[in-house]
């Protein structure tokens, strides 16, 4: 039976919960973190993961539509809170490489290279001592099959073997089922990711099974698939007896917000300065200063 398309593990929760009721094996809490709504979702059953459609693991979900009233310290506490909610994930992490995935040409996929030129790049510095407080990162970002003839995964794994990082963190886009999530959302997870899954591409999985070290999924939602769009808008406006594999056939249609390539822009910065904290021992000020 066809279903509504999410990667976002709260909406998938959301779905379930709507259609079933509560599952035995997914627990959820909500938290604030500088202002921003937190809701945690824990899978912790084989059985539970199945239905959901996610693996088991934690997924941690960020809502930041305060964001966009862009006040003066917006940016500090957006990244702020993404940075503390990322290094519970990463405790003890002394070497870290970052991965852009995604096709920079594809706005809607360009969020994780965007993402990869904000994150501060620390191991050539490690040699000297005045840097040894900092963590060790790299930066990859390997492009996609159609213009390198290779895979993610096989990019990656290969840095994996040369830079040997206690632990990778991986920005991709994701699919959200309601444009209320469209770039106003990220969700951390600590169960790996599958690149290209947001844009309907999706291509071999990273996870600790593959690589051999935690691998740590920062998703941004930038596309809502149609048919699940439609599905909803029909369902809110009152239509009744509507019938979801009617719509099975647009499933390949992506919609995104007119203004993508500016949302991306800024939550780019976002996650990027997030990461930088999460990672480093930094304050905001120190971290501005040195990405300039």
């Amino acid at each position: 039976m066809w279903q509504r398309r999410t990667d976002l593990a709260l909406e998938a929760h959301e779905l379930w919960r709507q259609n079933v009721g509560e599952r035995p094996g997914v627990t959820t809490r909500e938290q604030d973190a500088f202002g921003y709504g937190v809701t945690v979702v824990e899978v912790s059953e084989n059985a539970a993961a199945r239905a959901l459609g996610k693996p088991m693991g934690t997924y941690i979900t960020l809502d930041l539509k305060p964001y966009w009233s862009h006040t003066e310290d917006a940016l500090e506490r957006a990244a702020t809170a993404v940075g503390a909610e990322l290094r519970s994930l990463i405790p003890g992490a002394k070497t870290a490489l970052v991965v852009g995935l995604g096709n920079d040409a594809m706005t809607p996929d360009a969020i994780g290279p965007q993402v990869a030129e904000h994150v501060l790049v620390t191991r050539h510095l490690m040699r000297d001592e005045a840097f040894a407080s900092l963590t060790a990162v790299s930066v990859l970002v390997p492009g996609v099959l159609g213009r390198t003839g290779m895979e993610a995964a096989e990019t990656i794994r290969g840095a994996v073997r040369m830079v040997h990082p206690d632990v990778l963190i991986a920005v991709d886009a994701l699919a959200s089922r309601s444009l209320e999530r469209v770039c106003t959302t990220v969700q951390l997870s600590d169960t790996g990711i599958v690149p290209g899954s947001g844009v309907g591409n999706r291509r071999r999985a990273l996870n600790r099974a593959t690589l051999g070290i935690p691998v740590i999924a920062v998703g941004v939602p930038t596309v809502v698939d149609a048919a699940t769009l439609a599905l909803d808008i029909l369902e809110e406006a009152g239509a009744e007896s509507v019938d979801p594999a009617a719509l099975k056939g647009h499933g390949g249609v992506m919609v995104t917000p007119r203004d993508i390539d500016a949302q991306i822009r800024e939550l780019s910065r976002v996650v990027g300065y997030g990461i930088d904290l999460a990672l480093q021992p930094l304050s905001y000020a120190e971290l501005c200063a040195l990405m300039g």
